[in-house]
C-alpha cells in the first residue's frame, strides 16, 4: 500500500476522533476551519489530503496542535487546548534537575487531600 494513503488515512482517523471527542460534527468542524463538509468527509474517510493552512484551521478549530493530527495513535484523553501545548513547550525548555521540581511540585499539589 502506498505511504501516501497510509497517511492520508491516519490523518482522516485523528481529526475524526478528535471532532467525535470534542463532540463536533462534521458540518460544525467544517463550519470552524472554514471547510466544506463534503472536505471534511474526505479528509476523515483518506481519500484526500489537506494543505497546511487546511490543517492549521482544522487544528484551530479541534483545539489541537497540528502535530497531533500526524501521530502514530488515536487521542483517548480529553481534548487539549492551546494552554496545556504551551505548558509543555515551556517544560521542553527545562532542564532535567528543573523538571524534577515541577514534577515534585505538581505531586504536591494534586495529592490528594484526606
Amino acid at each position: 500500500m502506498d505511504d501516501t494513503y497510509d497517511l492520508r488515512k491516519r490523518f482522516g482517523r485523528l481529526v475524526a476522533a478528535h471532532r467525535k471527542r470534542s463532540g463536533m460534527t462534521q458540518e460544525t468542524l467544517a463550519a470552524s476551519a472554514d471547510l466544506s463538509p463534503d472536505m471534511i468527509g474526505r479528509i476523515e474517510a483518506g481519500r484526500t489530503g489537506a494543505r497546511f493552512p487546511s490543517i492549521e484551521r482544522l487544528a484551530a478549530a479541534l483545539q489541537v496542535d497540528p502535530a497531533e493530527l500526524f501521530t502514530t495513535e488515536l487521542p483517548t484523553g480529553k481534548a487539549r487546548g492551546a494552554a496545556f501545548v504551551d505548558l509543555i513547550a515551556r517544560l521542553d525548555s527545562l532542564s532535567e534537575r528543573d523538571i524534577s521540581w515541577v514534577d515534585q511540585l505538581l505531586s504536591a499539589a494534586l495529592k490528594p487531600r484526606s
